[in-house]
Parts: C-alpha cells; sequence; structure tokens
C-alpha cells in the first residue's frame, strides 16, 4: 500500500492531501473500469457465460473493496468509493433508462406492450404488496424481525425492482425467442420506474400516517406522480421534435449545436420532473421513446451516427460503473448480519411474490389472446427467473437508511445487499443453463412457434376460421377491440403526429411506424 501514503510533509487534512487522496481514488475507479471491460471481452468471446459481465464487475468491487477494508487505506481515498443515492439517482441512472428507452424495438415491444404493461404495472404492485405481506406476517409468527406493515410495503416495493442488465446480455449472445426478449426488458424498464414510485408513494403514506390519509388519496397521489412524470416526458420529447425540425441546426458549420442540444434534452426531462416532485425515471423514459421516434429523424446523418453511439457507449459506462460502484460499497458498508432469519425468508417470500406475479399476470394475459399468442409457459418460468435484483433496489435500500428509524432500515439494507449479491452472482451465472434446460434458446423452442413468427418480431394472430367455441368469440371480440385502438393510433401517428413533428410524410415512415401491422394484434 506504499503508492497509497500521503507524504509526512503535508499535514492531515490539508488541500495537497486531499487532492492526493483523490486523485488516488479516481485513478483506482478508472483501473477497475478497465479491468472489467477487458475480463467482459475475454469471457464473451470465449462464450464464458457462468460469469457475466455485471457479475465480473460487481465482484471487482467486492474484492477491491474487501482489500481496501482490511487494510489501511486512508478514510479520504475510501470516500471516494462511497455509493451515494444521489449520485446514482441523478447521474448514473439517467443515461441507463434514457438508452433503454432510445434503443427500444417498437416492434417487438409494442406487440408485446399489453403483456409488458400488465407485467410491470400490475405485476410490479401485486410481487410489491405480497412481499409486504408476507414480511409483515413472518414478523407477526416471529420467523424473523418484525418491523411495521408501512414499512414492509416499502421493502416489498424496492426489493420489487429487477435489474436484469446480465440475463439480457445472456439473451443477446444465446439468440432467444424476441417475443421472451421484449417481455424481459419492457418489464424491466417500467419495472424501475413503478418501484420508485411505489416506494416514494409508501414513505409519503409513512411519513403522513398521522394525518389519516386514506387508501384512495394513496392512488390518487401514485396516478399523479406517474401520470405527470409520463406527460413530462412525452412533452419535452415533443417540443425537442419541433425544435430540431424547425430551428434549421442541420447543416454542416452547426451540427455540434444540434448534438449538445439532442445530448440536454434528457437530463433536462429528468431534472424537470424531479423538480417538480415527480419521478425522473418515467420521464426520461418516454423522452427517449419519443425522441428516437420523432426527434431522431430530424438529426442530419452525421448527428444521428453520433448521438446513437454517444448515448450507447455513456449508457455501456454508467452500468459497468454502477455494478463496481455497488460491489466496492457492499464490502465496505456497515451490515446488520445479527437478523439471519430475515434475510432467509425475504428471499423465500421474494420468490413466492415473483411467482404471484409472473403466473397470476401471464394467466390474465393470456385469456385475452388467442392461443397461437399465448405466453407459453416456459417463458413464464424464464420470466420468473429473470427477476434479478440490482442497482435500483440497492439505492432504494440505501434511501431507506436515512427514511427509516434505526435499525429497521439497516436491516432491510443488509437484506437487499444479500438479495443483490445472491441473485446478480449465482442467478445471472445459471441464467444460460435455465435458458437450455427450457429449450428456449436458438432453434429449440416450439416449431409451431417459430412457424408463426413473421419478420415483424411480433407473435402472429391466426385465422379465426374454423373457431366455433364461445371462448373463441369472446377472443375473437376482445381482439378486434385492441385492434380498433392500434389502428386508430396508427393511423393518429402516421396522418397527424409523425408529419407534425418530423420532416417526414406519413407514408415515407411506414416502414418504421411505432406500431406495426394491427392485423397482428397488440395484447
Amino acid at each position: 500500500m506504499e503508492a497509497l501514503q500521503i507524504s509526512p510533509t503535508e499535514p492531515r487534512g490539508s488541500p495537497g492531501k486531499e487532492q492526493q487522496a483523490a486523485g488516488v481514488g479516481i485513478l483506482l475507479q478508472i483501473m477497475m473500469l478497465v479491468l472489467s471491460f477487458v475480463l467482459g471481452h475475454v469471457l464473451r468471446r470465449h462464450r464464458f457465460y457462468y460469469l457475466p459481465e455485471a457479475s465480473a464487475s460487481l465482484l471487482i468491487g467486492l474484492i477491491v473493496g474487501g482489500l481496501a477494508n482490511i487494510s489501511n487505506t486512508e478514510t479520504n481515498i475510501r470516500a471516494w468509493f462511497n455509493f451515494h443515492e444521489e449520485f446514482f439517482l441523478l447521474f448514473l441512472l439517467p443515461p441507463i433508462i434514457f438508452q433503454s428507452g432510445f434503443s427500444l424495438q417498437p416492434k417487438p415491444f409494442f406487440s408485446n406492450f399489453g403483456a409488458i404493461i400488465t407485467f410491470a404495472i400490475l405485476g410490479t404492485f401485486i410481487a410489491s404488496v405480497v412481499t409486504g405481506i408476507l414480511v409483515y406476517l413472518g414478523g407477526v409468527m416471529f420467523l424473523m424481525y418484525k418491523l411495521p406493515f408501512v414499512e414492509c410495503l416499502m421493502f416489498g416495493a424496492l426489493i420489487s425492482a429487477t435489474d436484469p442488465v446480465t440475463v439480457l446480455s445472456i439473451f443477446q449472445e444465446l439468440g432467444t425467442d424476441v417475443n421472451l426478449y421484449a417481455l424481459v426488458f419492457g418489464e424491466s424498464v417500467l419495472n424501475d420506474a413503478m418501484a420508485i414510485s411505489l416506494y416514494r408513494t409508501m414513505s409519503l403514506v409513512r411519513s403522513n400516517m398521522s394525518s389519516g390519509q386514506n387508501f384512495l388519496m394513496i392512488i390518487v397521489r401514485f396516478l399523479e406522480t406517474f401520470v405527470g412524470s409520463m406527460s413530462a416526458g412525452v412533452g419535452v420529447g415533443f417540443t425537442s421534435a419541433l425544435l430540431f425540425k424547425y430551428a434549421g441546426l442541420d447543416i454542416d458549420n452547426l451540427q455540434n449545436l444540434e448534438c449538445c442540444l439532442f445530448v440536454l434534452f434528457p437530463y433536462f426531462s429528468y431534472m424537470l420532473a424531479e423538480g417538480l416532485g415527480l419521478s425522473g425515471i418515467v420521464s426520461i423514459l418516454f423522452t427517449g421513446i419519443v425522441m428516437k421516434h420523432y426527434s431522431y429523424s430530424n438529426l442530419s446523418d452525421n448527428s444521428q451516427k453520433f448521438v446513437s453511439a454517444f448515448f450507447h457507449l455513456i449508457s455501456s459506462l454508467a452500468e459497468t460503473f454502477v455494478f463496481i460502484y455497488m460491489g466496492f460499497d457492499i464490502a465496505m458498508e456497515q451490515h446488520s448480519w445479527s437478523h439471519v432469519g430475515f434475510i432467509f425468508f425475504s428471499i423465500l417470500f421474494i420468490g413466492i411474490a415473483r411467482a404471484a406475479n409472473v403466473f397470476s399476470c401471464g394467466y390474465l394475459v393470456n385469456m385475452f389472446r388467442p392461443v397461437h399468442r399465448q405466453i407459453p409457459p416456459k417463458h413464464q418460468k424464464a420470466l420468473w427467473y429473470s427477476g434479478l435484483r440490482g442497482a435500483m433496489a440497492f439505492a432504494l435500500a440505501l434511501q431507506s437508511v436515512h427514511d427509516l428509524p434505526e435499525g429497521h432500515g439497516q436491516t432491510i439494507f443488509t437484506a437487499t445487499t444479500a438479495i443483490v449479491v445472491l441473485t446478480v452472482l449465482l442467478i445471472g451465472g445459471s441464467t444460460g443453463t435455465m435458458l437450455e434446460a427450457l429449450q428456449v434458446v436458438g432453434d429449440g423452442h416450439d416449431n409451431s412457434l417459430s412457424e408463426r413468427f413473421e419478420g415483424n418480431n411480433g407473435y402472429v394472430v391466426p385465422s379465426y376460421e374454423g373457431e366455433e367455441s364461445s371462448s373463441g368469440n369472446r377472443f375473437k371480440m376482445r381482439l378486434k377491440e385492441f385492434h380498433k385502438s392500434t389502428t386508430s393510433f396508427t393511423a393518429l401517428d402516421r396522418n397527424y403526429l409523425t408529419p407534425f413533428f418530423t420532416t417526414q410524410s406519413g407514408e415515407d415512415d411506414e416502414n418504421d411506424e411505432l406500431f406495426h401491422d394491427p392485423r397482428r394484434g397488440n395484447f
């Protein structure tokens, strides 16, 4: 540790010593980033799926943090590695969420949009409530550390935030069914927004319990937050589209200005929502979706290439840094390991809650789908297994240390830490084996499903001829209603929104329209 020793001529706490400590801390962070990217490339090149890139980054952080913890590393150097939830939520998370919306493949996403919304919103609510109730009952039955009911619901909300970065990277490598990928990806994108909105709502309920706020007001507050955030994001996206359409920035000597403005709009959306007391995550997600569909086509060709590469780069750096950052902080933080029962039963309960989420929502979605478009049981099992916990759950758990009484927040934080490490390392590493066992990779999935798969990457609605049952008639009626709503939105987008907000006509945009052929359904 000689390199970490500060010159004795510098007094303790002097500006020179602080600057040197900052330099050493940032250097170590850069070295870990480089190591993580190189190790990830080697693992991917050798198709070693038992240690995905995110798991490798977390392990690097854990190892370096453990070494720093047992050594006599200077305290002011350690301070540069502390996980600050504000830094995560305000600087690292926005580019990751924006890239999720910006890189969205519209056809597979929107062909399964109804199912994704069901899993992400209703499913997350179910998982949060089931987890909270089970944790509360476990405390009442003296199986685990007892928490007040509202705090159990806060824990249920934060632990329901999934982060399947590891799973999705393996899905891409192994060539998983595109509908399964769309379901996992879409659920995770909207799930974070839902989980943080639920957590903040439950935190607000806890702080206002003395005012006797009723359940209806809680629902209204949640809807205000979610709808308001979505409206803010869509509004900023449409504003950017009009600016790039009419400002005339797509000429050679103004392309730098064009790129700078495009990069600033997502952060403007995020900070606007946060400043209004809404959810920046929801806002920037919808800004990404709208800007990709409307603003992006108004850019010059060179600017399009630049912003696509830029957001991909920033998102990759942020994701890798988050896992390193998280691993280092897990090793350095003080944990409350005295309540091992709380950790064990929490892991058991979130598995049960995840099953209640996936299989109940899967059953509900399949009620509205004809037999050839139903989500098969093996896809539902893969979706259940893919519910890893990651940075969002960790950040909210760290926030709970400040929001909850001493001991309660620390117990939740320790349990969340154990769950994150377990799911990222063990479940993430066994994802490839799980996918092969379920036969949802490569050519292993059902040939009957493959035959009904067309180039639009969506489940294809079969012919209705020969369907005589009453249930089939009900399916047809429901699907016709969905088709009508999809047709209406597609026509609105093609005939009015696209010509108004972009330089394209509706006919030019048909190949890239937001929704695919409405005859194929969208639920």
